[in-house]
């Protein structure tokens, strides 16, 4: 088929070409006397996408699961108590990582579409009276269902109780693209990836680590050696890597950080939003319905779908992939052909976002599901052209 393939799931995103243009550069020394002068402000501007001023951002080469160990390995010891709640695949999948490094898991089990469950885990903190739980998982985004939680309402709970527990939150498919304020929601330890918000191939872990959390590694007996952070501090501190970096890798993330912090977070976050409204109007156009549970969950990067009873979501996926080149989100685990999911994050505008719309009618008309053509488009259309466009900018 001629024509170039539409990208539409929530990671691997679409990579800019300036992005693309910083990799494409011959390999370098890691080792070279002025490599600092490239890595030291990089690591610096990592920061202010966090919103961090008081803490420090390290680098993996690794995916956002690599993140989440290097969160647990790092400042808890074996047997530590940590809360979380599971509402989808990924936040499943950080709660059986703890299993794996024995920790004793507290787990609230909810049904996939809620988000993090604030009242069940005010009530358990609250009994927690000897401050047994060591730390709090929160799911910022939840990728297979399209939900997001509230990260500031958990600290809330932690404040208002004066609980010392520590907050990681897993923000691999927000930060760079939802509003995230790790300071002043007083997180401790927030993981992100590069194939998401940063545009990027996957392939590198992106952690920001607060003062409190750092000083807590030379107790911490769990174990680490790749992801460990107190080695990175050191070797970072002069602007090096204590094991062979991905140098164009970095160069990659060096021209996202300056999209990104051109273009403005707060117009970032704008722009997340009014994208995903038109795909949420154009989903109940289509007389479908959100797997988030209410309006308020709804995510701005990702929204899954649920396409009700006698449709197979799969045959939806395979038609818009063979017969028109457009690639969606499957749903995971038990979500598998009851959902499929548009991802409209990181570099995308309307057009784009109209592009995989209309794949996903064709897809959809194609594979039988009832519904008046355009009708969803046409709603994405309207709320597009009635709110003000933010214009994204090249570095």
């Amino acid at each position: 088929m001629t024509g170039y393939h539409c990208l539409a799931i929530p990671g691997p995103t679409n990579m800019p070409f300036e992005i693309r243009q910083a990799m494409e550069r011959p390999l370098e020394d890691h080792r070279a006397p002025d490599f600092g002068e490239f890595t030291l402000p990089l690591l610096e501007d990592l920061k202010e996408i966090f919103r961090t001023q008081t803490g420090r951002v390290f680098v993996f080469p690794s995916s956002g699961t690599g993140g989440w160990e290097s969160a647990i390995a790092n400042t808890l010891n074996e047997g530590d108590k940590v809360l979380t709640s599971v509402f989808g695949h990924f936040s499943h999948l950080w709660a059986d990582m703890c299993r794996r490094f024995k920790l004793d898991v507290d787990v609230i089990n909810e049904a996939w579409g809620r988000g993090v469950p604030l009242d069940k885990y005010r009530e358990l903190l609250e009994k927690d009276k000897s401050h047994s739980i060591r730390a709090v998982l929160v799911c910022h985004n939840e990728t297979a269902t399209g939900v997001t939680s509230d990260v500031m309402a958990v600290r809330q709970i932690l404040d208002d109780l004066s609980h010392p527990a520590l907050l990681f939150v897993d923000g691999v498919s927000s930060i760079g693209s939802l509003e995230f304020h790790m300071d002043y929601w007083g997180v401790d330890v927030a993981v992100c990836a590069s194939q998401k918000g940063f545009m990027m191939p996957t392939g590198l872990a992106i952690v920001g680590v607060s003062k409190r959390a750092s000083s807590l590694c030379e107790k911490a007996n769990l174990p680490r050696c790749f992801f460990d952070f107190s080695t990175m501090a050191r070797m970072n501190d002069d602007g090096y890597f204590p094991y062979t970096p991905s140098t164009n890798l970095l160069r990659g993330l060096r021209a996202s950080v300056d999209l990104l912090l051109k273009e403005g977070l707060d117009d970032v976050y704008r722009r997340h939003f009014r994208l995903a409204e038109g795909v949420r109007r154009a989903v109940l156009a289509w007389g479908l319905s959100l797997c988030a549970d209410s309006p308020e969950l709804s995510s701005d990067t990702v929204t899954a779908i649920k396409v009700g009873p006698g449709i197979d979501a799969n045959e939806i996926i395979k038609c818009a992939y063979y017969d028109f080149k457009v690639s969606l989100g499957g749903g995971l685990s038990h979500l598998n052909g009851s959902v499929f999911r548009i991802g409209h994050l990181g570099w995308t505008n309307e057009t784009m976002i109209l592009q995989a719309l209309g794949g996903v009618e064709l897809a959809m008309l194609k594979s039988g599901v009832l519904f008046e053509p355009g009708v969803g488009v046409a709603a994405a259309i309207k709320h597009y052209s009635g709110t003000k466009r933010l214009v994204l900018q090249a570095a």
